[in-house]
């Protein structure tokens, strides 16, 4: 496979909270030959606050970040799923909608015509590159570690916006990580909510909905979740309420590790540190 090439957004989580999954989302890209060109002077998507009050600021704030990808003629890289929706959200409302299209440029204050897609990282792994290629890249399989595949409310739903996996039951996560060597399990809680933004007004609420998906993960006897999501990431590792807490892994990390290109900078940035657990299997 030659080199592919994307406009990269990276979003505001990636460059503070979730550094750990931007810096294992470009490691990995440039194992599997993804060149990632970063976008000049992007700003915030809007995540999850802006389409829920006003319409066209929403648009507004995917949309110039959307002109600006534009203008590196590739398709846009995004790792997370709340960006992802926002900005494909706007591309698909801006394809069919006459009023948008007409009033976005104007907004924006540049030309806009959406003529690339918005792609998940995820997406673009298993659907692009390919599980034989991601194969023939690992040098340390993930032997012995019992994971479960998480992938929340935003990542793969509605299906009419995402499109690339089952929306009930969503494969492409559990395949990649099984092709990185893991012991993957099914469970009832892949698309379970964790509750999202809620966690910072409704704490209470969220350690409940974290505590079922940390039992659901637990009836499998899984020894970590892994995510796409970095809002995921943290809820389900700072809303633990049980004494034997479970890490959270990006999907990337396990890839990083698997494909020999462990960042140990990445463990103290979790939550729960993941370190025993690596040990445990030789991954660390």
């Amino acid at each position: 496979m030659g080199k592919i090439t994307y406009a990269y957004y990276p979003g505001c989580t990636q460059e503070t909270t979730a550094r750990e999954y931007n810096e294992s989302v470009k490691a990995v890209c440039a194992a599997l030959g993804i060149e990632l060109s970063e976008l000049p002077d992007w700003t915030c998507c809007g995540a999850s606050s802006a389409h829920t009050t006003d319409y066209w600021l929403a648009h507004t704030l995917a949309g110039r970040n959307l002109a600006i990808a534009e203008k590196l003629n590739a398709d846009i890289a995004v790792a997370c799923p709340a960006c992802y929706q926002r900005l494909a959200a706007t591309a698909k409302e801006f394809r069919t909608d006459e009023k948008l299209r007409e009033k976005l440029p104007s907004l924006i204050g540049q030309p806009y015509e959406a003529k690339y897609d918005i792609r998940h990282i995820l997406d673009i792994f298993c659907n692009t590159v390919g599980f034989d290629t991601i194969a023939g890249k690992i040098v340390k399989p993930l032997s012995g570690l019992r994971v479960v595949a998480y992938y929340g409310c935003y990542l793969v739903r509605p299906p009419a916006l995402t499109e690339f996996d089952d929306a009930e039951n969503p494969q492409s996560m559990d395949k990649l990580l099984q092709v990185l060597g893991a012991d993957v399990q099914d469970w009832r809680g892949k698309v379970t909510c964790c509750g999202g933004s809620h966690s910072f007004t409704l704490r209470n609420t969220i350690i409940d909905m974290v505590s079922d998906i940390i039992a659901a993960a637990g009836e499998v006897n899984a020894e970590a979740i892994v995510t796409a999501c970095p809002l995921c990431q943290v809820n389900l590792e700072s809303r633990q309420s049980g004494k034997a807490k479970m890490p959270v892994f990006y999907f990337t990390e396990l890839a990083a590790i698997a494909m020999g290109i462990e960042n140990k900078n990445w463990w103290p940035k979790h939550l729960i540190d993941p370190r025993d657990i690596l040990k445990k299997h030789s991954l660390s």
